[in-house]
């Protein structure tokens, strides 16, 4: 992936209402001044109190989902959607052709609703330190929700409508773990650019390299050190998840081409894959037998995951990808690319992919299958996410049409609610969708 220098925590947003009024580009500035995270949309509200929160009830009485004032603007939501899928340019590491892309797509029947809007607050914010770099988001109940703001880990209640610090890395982190062999170090002003959140341990990944363990019902952090010292050595992406003995496993992908696997509950390092670029993304079958890897390549990579032997490649992508996930069962993996699709492969036939989605105008930055594998989730680097039905094969899609940055996307594990992080000076929030459910049987009643 792209490295640049971060001197300190920055915003990562779109910033229209500068020059014009659409924002063009996907890779955004650096800067730490107070005009870092400009809004799309300027209003009076103030954004620390609930009456800035967008209800269902709200919505249906005609309110904006994101609480923008359209009517006091001098141009229409559909004006303004029309003008920037027109001049949103899609961030690109590789200049190949794309014509015949469009006709690998699948044409999709969009218009449908799987997870209907519930609320949208702005109590929490969330912020992204690296544009391409969008899992900053995750769901471990449909009531419990934690999210990136600025320096601080927050929990929110969505249930409670609360918002609550549970880690602050601005200042000196400390681990309270020790023991002989254990590479620990104390860490300060970490930047935030990658987390997972499952089984009660929040992992998070930092701008210089670090990793930071913390059990979520213990506190202080349990572990955190610097994993890589290279001067390029973002920590992309990190991951929780039980191998194929049952044991749960901490990975971290770093920008030095180098995948570590650590011990969950010691923290001990146990491993380390080398690879031939930098590695962007990786998954872990549900079975903990394979190996998904992504990066600085059109091509991506499937391998054992206990030795880190290459078992795979998959081809067709045309960009370097940053995003994958693996459906419940196993069989079905799916990738996202900056040439703006995510595609599906059949890991018992690898010659190529089984189907390929199309995003309206940027990269799939964020892929997420609900836990019962009914439903894909599909997220771009700003304003769409699409939810696709899978057994529709694919063809059926919901469209979340909203503006701004798009930080994650999460489906809690009961499959039940939908969460989507917005980063925005202004608009930033959380927005909550619940899965609806159609009632057949009321069909036999009359």
């Amino acid at each position: 992936m792209d490295h640049f220098h971060n001197n300190d925590l920055e915003y990562v947003v779109n910033d229209p209402f500068e020059d014009d009024f659409f924002s063009d580009d996907e890779p955004q500035r650096n800067d730490d001044s107070d005009d870092a995270m400009n809004s799309d949309f300027e209003d009076d509200f103030v954004s620390s109190k609930p009456k800035t929160d967008t209800s269902a009830l709200d919505a249906r009485n005609g309110k904006d989902i994101q609480g923008i004032p359209w009517e006091r603007l001098n141009f229409t939501r559909d004006k303004y959607r029309e003008t920037r899928l027109k001049q949103y340019k899609n961030y690109e590491n590789l200049s190949r052709p794309r014509f015949e892309l469009l006709k690998e797509c699948l044409e999709v029947e969009k218009g449908k609703t799987f997870y209907d809007f519930e609320f949208n607050t702005r109590l929490v914010k969330s912020t992204i330190v690296h544009f391409q770099l969008r899992n900053l988001l995750w769901a471990t109940s449909k009531h419990d929700v934690y999210l990136m703001q600025n320096y601080s880990a927050m929990h929110w209640s969505s249930l409670l409508r609360r918002g609550k610090e549970v880690l602050n890395v601005a200042k000196p982190v400390a681990p309270t773990r020790q023991s002989p062999g254990l590479l620990s170090q104390s860490l300060s002003r970490v930047q935030i650019s990658t987390m997972a959140v499952k089984e009660n341990l929040m992992v998070a990944g930092g701008f210089q390299g670090e990793l930071i363990c913390k059990c979520l019902d213990q506190p202080g952090v349990a572990f955190c050190s610097k994993i890589t010292t290279g001067e390029n050595a973002i920590t992309n992406a990190v991951d929780v998840y039980r191998n194929q003995n049952g044991s749960m496993r901490i990975m971290a992908a770093n920008n030095d081409a180098q995948v570590r696997v650590f011990d969950a509950e010691t923290f001990a390092s146990l491993s380390c894959f080398s690879f031939d670029w930098s590695v962007n993304n990786t998954s872990v079958s549900p079975d903990g037998k394979l190996l998904a890897v992504l990066g600085d390549s059109a091509e991506c990579l499937l391998a054992d995951a206990n030795s880190g032997k290459v078992t795979g490649s998959l081809k067709g992508h045309l960009d370097y990808s940053f995003s994958s996930a693996w459906h419940p069962d196993g069989q079905i993996l799916a990738t996202g690319n900056q040439d703006t699709t995510c595609r599906l492969w059949d890991i018992r036939n690898l010659s190529q992919s089984l189907a390929v989605l199309k995003g309206n105008m940027g990269a799939i930055r964020a892929l997420k299958f609900t836990s019962d594998g009914k439903f894909l989730a599909m997220a771009e680097p700003a304003d769409f996410v699409h939810v696709f039905d899978t057994q529709s094969d694919y063809l059926k899609c919901q469209e979340i049409d909203l503006f701004g940055e798009i930080a994650g996307i999460s489906f809690s594990p009961d499959t039940e609610a939908l969460f989507v992080g917005v980063a925005d000076r202004t608009y930033g929030s959380l927005l909550e969708f619940n899965r609806r459910h159609y009632n057949f049987y009321l069909d036999s009643i009359f």
